[in-house]
């Protein structure tokens, strides 16, 4: 499925999501960073539950809008969901030590990335999920 550079992929409810999620994360290996972007409630977070459900977790998952991260440890697998929209300055991922997440061997998972050009490696996978009249529209790269 990943190895095509660009996969469009239309999902029409978030049990789609959910399934989507899980055959994603079955690609992943530590080490991966994967970028999530989209309006707001397009259904990055619905995607991060499902990698999340996929390697274990199964408790809520909020998106960290005001801690920024929240770590999983999940099966020997270490993994963390970033949420940047309030970033208020891409400096300030630096001063939590963002650079020591992304030199791990962790999973990466980051909603909003724009928000820190610059300061996060490029991702091994980038999601784009976009409105659609059916539901949502996910495009792979």
């Amino acid at each position: 499925m990943l190895g095509i550079p660009q996969v469009k992929r239309i999902l029409s409810n978030e049990q789609e999501m959910i399934n989507f999620a899980a055959e994603l994360a079955a690609t992943l290996s530590s080490g991966n960073t994967v970028f999530l972007q989209g309006d707001l409630g397009a259904g990055k977070t619905t995607i991060v539950r499902g990698i999340l459900r996929y390697f274990g977790h199964k408790g809520a998952v909020k998106s960290p809008t005001y801690t920024l991260v929240e770590p999983y440890s999940l099966n020997d697998r270490e993994l963390y969901h970033f949420d940047l929209y309030r970033l208020g300055d891409p400096e300030e991922l630096e001063y939590m030590g963002g650079r020591d997440y992304f030199d791990s061997s962790a999973i990466c998972l980051v909603e909003w990335p724009e928000k820190a050009d610059g300061f996060l490696p490029k991702p091994d996978i980038n999601l784009l999920i976009s409105y659609h009249p059916n539901g949502r529209e996910v495009l792979i790269e």
